[in-house]
């Protein structure tokens, strides 16, 4: 049996769960999903997973669009994680439903926390908060991988009633304004030119003019850019200044340039 795991990150959280549930699992291939077919054996596996944030309590345009387009194979075992900073909400819900459009079943779906990336709301939790976490995490793949070794089905993990009812309703008020929102993006300080933000942006909405980036309107919120700026010149509206920056502290930089690059 092989296994083939699409996945979306920014600040890492998402690329570092599916590497360590691909190393649980064996025989597993990682594909970024900006690149979905190239140079894979995706066709030739047997179970599909995704792995991806939650943005604004749903499924990222970014993730929507990949399921428009990935290869649809109704005979294989299908499973998702939702990464998240603890408001699942009806994610995992929202995509099986998807799925479902396409005569494909989403088999299992895990629910997975972590520190928040959202630095618009406030910097990550304390280090203590984060260490706890982080072996949450770790103990959780260890279950989804037991779960998907053995081809189980029907578990689809979501959040409370009261999320579900509330989060999914502002989900659709404001999907349509997410690409958008770059406009609170500015520069604050000495920026370098370096260019991090331009790299690891998953959908290339951010270019160097100047020397300093400009966003276009075409944004997903994942924060990369913010996160990973070595100067911290980029902010967010108006208190983002004052807040810790966050990424996965197993992911590099380089990791983020090098699946975006392939």
């Amino acid at each position: 049996m092989s296994t083939v795991i699409y996945y979306y990150t920014g600040t890492g959280n998402s690329l570092w769960t599916a590497r360590t549930l691909a190393e649980k699992l064996g025989d597993t291939e990682l594909v970024p999903m900006h690149r979905m077919n190239t140079g894979s054996n995706a066709s030739e596996a047997d179970a599909v997973g995704l792995v991806f944030p939650v943005h604004i309590w749903g499924i990222p345009s970014l993730v929507r669009n990949f399921l428009q387009t990935m290869e649809k194979r109704p005979g294989a075992y299908y499973f998702a994680v939702a990464v998240n900073g603890g408001q699942v909400a009806r994610t995992l819900v929202q995509l099986k439903e998807l799925m479902a459009e396409d005569n494909l079943t989403l088999s299992a779906g895990f629910d997975i926390m972590f520190p928040s990336n959202y630095i618009p709301w406030g910097g990550p939790v304390p280090v203590e908060r984060q260490r706890k976490l982080f072996t949450d995490a770790t103990e959780k793949i260890n279950v989804a991988a037991s779960y998907i070794s053995n081809r189980k089905a029907g578990l689809i993990e979501k959040g409370p009633m009261w999320q579900r009812v509330l989060f999914t309703g502002l989900y659709k008020l404001t999907y349509d304004r997410v690409k958008t929102l770059d406009v609170n993006f500015h520069i604050d300080g000495a920026c370098s030119s370096c260019g991090i933000c331009e790299r690891v942006c998953p959908v290339k909405n951010i270019t160097l003019e100047a020397g300093k980036p400009v966003w276009h309107g075409n944004c997903e919120q994942c924060l990369a850019c913010i996160q990973w700026c070595p100067e911290t010149c980029i902010q967010y509206g108006k208190k983002t200044k004052n807040y810790e920056r966050y990424h996965h502290p197993e992911v590099k930089v380089k990791d983020v340039f090098r699946e975006l690059l392939q």
